[in-house]
C-alpha cells in the first residue's frame, strides 16, 4: 500500500508525494466536494432509507487549513467552511487522483 511521505499546501492545491515517488495534486474545492463523510454523501439505514448527502456539491473558495493523519490508512482535512469529518483513505485519494 502506498503511503504519503510529504504533504504540502501549494496555492489552491494539496500536493502529496507518495512512497513510490508519485506526486498527486488536488484542487482544494474538489477535495472538499469529494469528502467521503456522511454529511457529504449521506448514509443508509438497514432499511435502505437515505439520510443526509443533499448539501452543496461545489465549494468555490473553500480551502484546506490543515490535515491530520488517521492511523496508517487515511488523512482527515480541515476546511475553511468548518468541515472536518471525512476520512480520506490513501486508496480513496489515489483513486481520486486517477479520475
Amino acid at each position: 500500500m502506498q503511503t504519503p511521505v510529504n504533504i504540502q499546501l501549494i496555492g489552491q492545491e494539496v500536493a502529496i508525494i507518495w512512497s513510490d515517488g508519485t506526486e498527486t495534486y488536488f484542487p482544494m474545492g474538489k477535495l472538499r466536494a469529494a469528502s467521503p463523510s456522511a454529511e457529504n454523501i449521506g448514509e443508509r439505514d438497514i432499511l435502505g432509507n437515505q439520510y443526509g448527502g443533499n448539501g452543496p456539491k461545489q465549494f468555490p473558495g473553500v480551502i484546506v487549513t490543515g490535515w491530520e493523519q488517521v492511523g496508517n490508512y487515511a488523512l482527515r482535512f480541515d476546511f475553511s467552511d468548518g468541515h472536518r469529518t471525512g476520512l480520506y483513505s490513501y486508496d480513496y485519494l489515489l483513486d481520486l487522483a486517477r479520475h
